[in-house]
């Protein structure tokens, strides 16, 4: 069994995938540590799945005759590698979830790796993030509060949203170099070590798309286990720089989620008072998309109102 395990999770992003699977392999071979790569493809309409296989042969690709969302397909890569197999003993040191729109620098996952192994209390580690112009991304978070939600709705002064008070390591942190701590990285790159599987189970598939690697990294603290950012591993990760349109469907699926993540880790007086500010968030965000032009306007509203619903039951 090779030491280190990769699961990329693909959907209709041929090109990216393509290009996520070289890069990682060209680092793999010039680095370590040796790996088996494991691509779930969500039944892509691109081929990406053929053209990987082709490409690409030591990799297992594994075919889904649906789209499993991200957590779903991680966990269906973690049975075949044999993590629901209660004796099992053939494991790998750790499992890297990787994005499939991500460009491995040198040397970023046996940083990640000796990182990882090297600490006996870390169990999650995750790499430092750049756009595809070499620019900053956060790459780590702090773990959702009201102070995160209040930002996103109401006036927050400017030098507060690039900071703590929104979730934000400050940007010293990733220019030092230096291994800093962490609630959680984003799931871009998102290193596992195994006994924290073992422990603390997989992600759990109520999360469809969103908030899954925050629930996950919840658990793995909540279970003793510490988590870092690692600036000296250098990912490109190209996905989130440009603000696009808000789709409803992208509203809805992402404040289901963080819904359910509100109330399985928030005490019950912290869960009530999220629900209440986004209900008046959504409130104003009806109030918003009025000035959008007819076709992109019902929608929007109608997924917003939805929301709000959602937050009173």
């Amino acid at each position: 069994m090779a030491a280190l395990a990769v699961v990329i999770v693909t959907w209709n992003v041929r090109e990216l995938a393509l290009q996520a699977v070289r890069s990682l392999y060209a680092d793999l071979d010039a680095n370590g540590p040796s790996a088996e790569v494991y691509v779930v493809d969500s039944a892509s309409s691109d081929g990406t799945a053929e053209a990987i296989e082709q490409q690409f042969p030591q990799v297992t690709v594994l075919k889904s005759e649906k789209n499993l969302g991200f957590a779903a397909g991680n966990n269906y890569a973690l049975r075949l590698i044999g993590y629901e197999e209660p004796e099992a003993h053939d494991l790998p040191d750790a499992i890297y979830f990787l994005n499939p729109d991500t460009i491995t620098q040198t040397g970023a996952t046996r940083i990640l790796y000796d990182r990882l192994i090297g600490k006996p209390v870390l169990g999650l580690v995750g790499a430092r993030l750049v756009y595809g112009d070499g620019s900053f991304q956060h790459s780590a978070f702090q773990f959702p509060g009201l102070r995160q939600l209040w930002v996103e709705f109401f006036p927050t002064p400017g030098r507060l949203i690039e900071a703590p008070f929104n979730g934000r390591y400050r940007r010293g942190l990733y220019e030092a170099g230096q291994p800093f701590p962490i609630d959680f990285p984003l799931g871009a790159t998102f290193m596992v070590k195994r006994e924290v599987i073992q422990q603390t189970g997989s992600f759990d598939e109520q999360f469809f798309m969103y908030c899954e690697e925050i629930d996950w990294a919840w658990r793995i603290h909540k279970a003793g286990w510490e988590a870092e950012c690692v600036p000296s591993a250098c990912v490109v990760h190209l996905g989130g720089q440009s603000t696009a349109q808000v789709h409803p469907r992208s509203v809805l699926d992402l404040w289901t989620s963080r819904l359910r993540l509100y109330r399985k880790h928030y005490p019950a007086w912290k869960y009530i008072l999220a629900r209440l500010m986004v209900a008046v968030g959504m409130r104003i965000r009806i109030g918003q998309a009025r000035t959008l032009p007819v076709a992109e306007r019902e929608a929007l509203i109608s997924a917003y109102r939805t929301v709000a619903s959602m937050a009173l039951r």
